[in-house]
């Protein structure tokens, strides 16, 4: 059960921020309004919400999930690979200090996006990625093995982050897509496969009893419910142009 999420506004900087899609410029009033809605959504799956200012520096900031990675009873602060983002961990700093007595940090040359890392129970996966290296991977599962959890590292094909394409929902159940159908690290689970055309929608979260999804997937949609999970679509559009997922917007804990 996730008791708390933390989330950072857009700033008006937010639309100049770094992209790899080709899906034109973000609306930045179309932009907060799903901000908004998505806060309403963490609230309406029972976690209280801390609402951090957005930072004009740091364009992606309002992306938190990528500054830390975050366990019961310790934080691990981040390094982000992106050189433009890397400073955003020191606003995210102080808020996580107002959580956890506990933290460690990945230090350089060592980089680490939490975008890819996905937790499974007692085990981490950590991918490599263009934001996450080797150096960075070990220096997490050196931390997570200290503190009695197992890590295991990936390296990605073609996803962006590891979050891009695989989700955990609880149950030993996880919803899959692209390079993860029939990737030998995670045959052992129960999947939900995404068709290609959805892709987008492999990055959705479970949050208490609520599994979030983009909307306008309805393929993915009607395999989660039939799974047995209660979902909630959000628009996010905007987000999309910027590389984002619904798991990048928030951690929670």
């Amino acid at each position: 059960m996730f008791k708390k999420t933390i989330v950072k506004i857009p700033s008006e900087s937010y639309v100049n921020g770094l992209t790899t899609s080709d899906l034109g410029r973000p609306n930045l009033e179309k932009a907060l309004e799903q901000h908004k809605a998505y806060i309403e959504a963490l609230k309406k799956c029972g976690t209280i919400v801390t609402e951090v200012p957005g930072n004009l520096q740091y364009p992606d900031s309002t992306f938190v999930e990528d500054t830390a990675v975050l366990t019961p009873n310790f934080a691990v602060i981040s390094n982000p690979g992106a050189l433009s983002r890397n400073g955003e961990i020191h606003d995210m700093e102080h808020v996580i200090k107002s959580f956890y007595e506990s933290i460690y940090y990945i230090k350089s040359p060592g980089t680490l996006d939490g975008g890819d890392i996905l937790q499974i129970e007692d085990r981490f996966f950590i991918g490599i990625s263009a934001r996450t290296n080797h150096v960075g991977a070990e220096q997490l599962k050196t931390i997570l093995e200290l503190e009695g959890y197992k890590g295991t590292i990936v390296e990605l094909e073609k996803f962006f982050h590891l979050k891009t394409g695989i989700a955990y929902l609880g149950n030993q159940t996880i919803v899959v897509a692209g390079e993860f159908v029939d990737h030998p690290e995670f045959n052992k689970y129960q999947k939900i496969v995404v068709p290609p055309e959805e892709e987008y929608a492999a990055n959705c979260i479970r949050v208490n009893d609520y599994v979030i999804i983009p909307a306008g997937y309805p393929v993915t949609k009607h395999k989660i419910n039939d799974a047995g999970y209660q979902t909630i679509e959000l628009e996010m559009s905007e987000f999309r142009k910027q590389d984002g997922g619904l798991s990048c917007l928030s951690l929670r804990f």
